[in-house]
């Protein structure tokens, strides 16, 4: 039989080398925090010149960017237009309703811009108890303006 004495020395020792092992002696192990991309970045001093012009051109490109996706009147008339002309029947009351079939093909005369809106899950996220499976054009032409 151990001591008591014994006992403690050998779980002190367990403990030890599991604690090492587990907290910084594996240097074969995953280091994939070694490589954790940098999120934040300090805003420039007064006196960092070149870094606030280097932040504020930075921001006019990138509003740049997001303005030339973002749909203009006249794009928003067109999808109008096309989401009017493939409505499908019958109407709800006052409400215009398409079906998913319509719906891409709405989606393929739309251009580009409108492109990332008719996605099925888009479809699908708008869709309520319609007995045909259909969407109101109103809430999808909405929501385009919205996220649009």
């Amino acid at each position: 039989k151990k001591s008591e004495q014994e006992l403690k020395d050998e779980e002190m020792e367990l403990f030890t080398k599991y604690y090492v092992e587990w907290k910084g002696g594996r240097k074969s192990g995953n280091t994939s925090y070694t490589n954790i991309p940098r999120f934040y970045y300090r805003l420039p001093a007064e006196d960092e010149v070149l870094l606030q012009k280097l932040r504020e051109e930075s921001r006019a490109v990138f509003l740049q960017r997001r303005s030339r996706e973002l749909l203009d009147n006249e794009e928003l008339q067109n999808l109008w237009f096309l989401l009017d002309k493939h409505q499908t029947s019958p109407m709800i009351g006052e409400e215009a309703m398409i079906n998913y079939e319509n719906f891409l093909k709405v989606g393929e005369k739309a251009g580009p811009k409108c492109k990332q809106f008719f996605t099925a899950k888009i479809f699908a996220k708008l869709l309520h108890n319609d007995p045909y499976g259909r969407i109101s054009i109103m809430q999808f032409f909405n929501y385009v303006m919205r996220k649009g």
